[in-house]
């Protein structure tokens, strides 16, 4: 079924490489540990999206990836939480100062890659590791050149009016860069004006009628200067209208124009988070937070809870340090996440794991999110304080209107909190889908040996055969040709030692990765093919056979 909920983020072909160090200075060929590879997902609003797999997968690599808490290698991750207007990101203004430049950069692009492609196939299998993993990079950087300038500019990169619509949309985004200045002004003074509405309330029953006069005037002050900014704005919004009828009239003549509207599909308003300066991603942290792994050493120990909370809100000009309002709000928070009033001046090592846990979601929450990603945020804590956390989760999850990414690589966990499932191996997407469908109906081989290996207290799922994949995961520096799961599969054929299988859409919203897409579980749950050599029943089992033949 499509999901008709408005996206979040759109990750396109994202590559995470680390580079390793050469053993020598005569070295020439350049190795790189692939975390990810060519991950594309979209995530919607208010959704939990999960993401499973074995230890070592990339799965807290995309997850940092993600908020650009580790550089991306290639691809595009476009965040659709707040306008590109709102933000008026710095690469927007370069792109229409100079089209011509980032045309020609993806024509640059596109020659290398055509050049690199043109040489594999002259050698066929004869091509090397290392030129093979020059093409996908070339490849990889030709297709992000491309998308760095249709979304901004769209079909007019086809059309002779380019510069006059680049210069239109150029003045259309000052105008925007103006108004963003203005409402950060007016954030300024709304926390301002909390602060003397306050102190007068305050200081009526308590200071002269001179200081309460004085106090009163500042407070107007800011008031009218307010209502000046917001007059401004409005004035600004009218200009922006105009510029927008002017790039729309362009447009209009091309409307039948088979190749430009080619290239104006690709228009995205989206804001490509891989290309934001510091201090632009650094405005968008309290839209992208984080809860991670480990609550031990993520908190300060320096710090009491209620300042490692007040501290994300000083910062994200929620309240000034003193203002009244902020305690009451932090003590809100707190509860919300499970936390009494008398643990605000404690300091982390006061606390238990799940306490920890708490403090680390509220720290999270208190700057008003819209992403969360939660890194394997229960694996550390017991059982049962897990199920508080998971439950705490998905309360929040509904109050605040919230959407996660689920990490972890506890299956029974993810299926109770999330909607969508995606499972990843050696950092590849290789299945994704509804967390029912994941588990009704599993159509990679990797995901039917995963949920083969659930543990179970039902007696009945004694008898039921484990596969168990022999061998580890290969590794990230030098992955095997063709399908990367090849090695351990117990479906594997030549074809999938030599062909990649690409992620398709076998049924609305389902994507597999794997040559064999046909059903592998009917619905009672027995096995649709041949089980594997290596398959192994459980030591309890075996145990209670030899009892019965005693």
């Amino acid at each position: 079924m499509q999901n008709t909920k408005k996206k979040l983020f759109s990750i396109t072909n994202l590559k995470k490489y680390f580079p390793i160090a050469k053993s020598s200075v005569f070295q020439k060929e350049k190795l790189y540990v692939k975390a990810n590879e060519d991950v594309s997902i979209d995530i919607y609003e208010g959704e939990t999206f999960g993401l499973v797999g074995e230890s070592g997968c990339g799965k807290s690599t995309l997850g940092r990836v993600i908020l650009q808490l580790y550089e991306q290698t290639s691809g595009n991750t476009l965040y659709y939480g707040r306008s590109r207007e709102e933000i008026a990101p710095e690469y927007v203004k370069k792109t229409l100062s100079a089209p011509e430049k980032y045309l020609n950069l993806y024509k640059d692009a596109k020659a290398k890659a055509d050049k690199i492609t043109a040489q594999v196939e002259a050698e066929g299998e004869n091509a090397s590791f290392f030129l093979l993993q020059e093409k996908n990079l070339a490849d990889a950087n030709a297709k992000a050149a491309l998308m760095n300038v249709t979304k901004i500019l769209g079909g007019l990169i086809t059309v002779s009016e380019m510069k006059e619509g680049a210069t239109i949309l150029l003045n259309q985004h000052n105008v925007l860069v103006k108004i963003d200045k203005l409402n950060r002004k007016l954030t300024d003074i709304d926390a301002s004006i909390d602060i003397y509405e306050s102190k007068i309330k305050v200081d009526s029953a308590e200071s002269d009628e001179k200081t309460i006069k004085s106090e009163s005037a500042t407070l107007n002050a800011f008031r009218a200067k307010k209502a000046k900014i917001i007059e401004t704005i409005k004035a600004l919004r009218i200009e922006e209208d105009r510029l927008q009828k002017e790039i729309d009239a362009i447009r209009a003549k091309y409307k039948d124009d088979e190749e430009f509207q080619k290239y104006e599909a690709m228009l995205d308003g989206g804001i490509d988070l891989a290309r934001l300066q510091y201090r632009e991603i650094r405005r968008l942290r309290k839209d992208l937070q984080i809860v991670f792994q480990d609550p031990y050493s993520s908190l300060d120990p320096r710090m009491t809870i209620g300042q490692i909370i007040e501290e994300g809100l000083v910062t994200h000009k929620y309240f000034k340090h003193g203002s009244p309002k902020m305690k009451e709000y932090i003590l809100k928070v707190m509860r919300d996440c499970g936390l009494q009033d008398y643990m605000l001046h404690r300091y982390p090592h006061q606390f238990s794991g799940g306490q920890r846990q708490r403090v680390c979601i509220a720290r999270a929450l208190a700057v008003k999110p819209k992403f969360v990603v939660c890194d394997e945020c229960v694996s550390a804590l017991d059982v049962s304080i897990q199920s508080q956390i998971i439950n705490l989760l998905l309360e929040l999850k509904e109050k605040e209107h919230l959407t996660y990414l689920f990490i972890s690589h506890d299956l029974s966990v993810v299926r109770y909190i999330s909607d969508r499932i995606g499972v990843m191996y050696l950092g590849n997407l290789v299945e994704l889908a509804s967390s029912e469908t994941i588990f009704k109906d599993p159509r990679h081989p990797y995901t039917v040996a995963l949920l083969s290996s659930i543990p179970t207290t039902d007696p009945d799922d004694l008898n039921k055969e484990r596969i168990i994949l022999e061998g580890n995961i290969p590794s990230p520096i030098r992955p095997p040709e063709g399908c990367k799961f090849h090695t351990r599969c117990f479906m594997a054929c030549d074809k999938c030692k030599r062909v990649p299988p690409p992620l398709v859409e076998i049924e609305p919203g389902h994507f597999v990765a794997c040559h064999f897409t046909d059903r592998k579980i009917d619905e009672e749950g027995n096995y649709l093919f041949d089980m594997p050599k290596m398959e192994k029943k459980s030591s309890k089992l075996t145990e209670l056979e030899l009892s019965t033949e005693d």
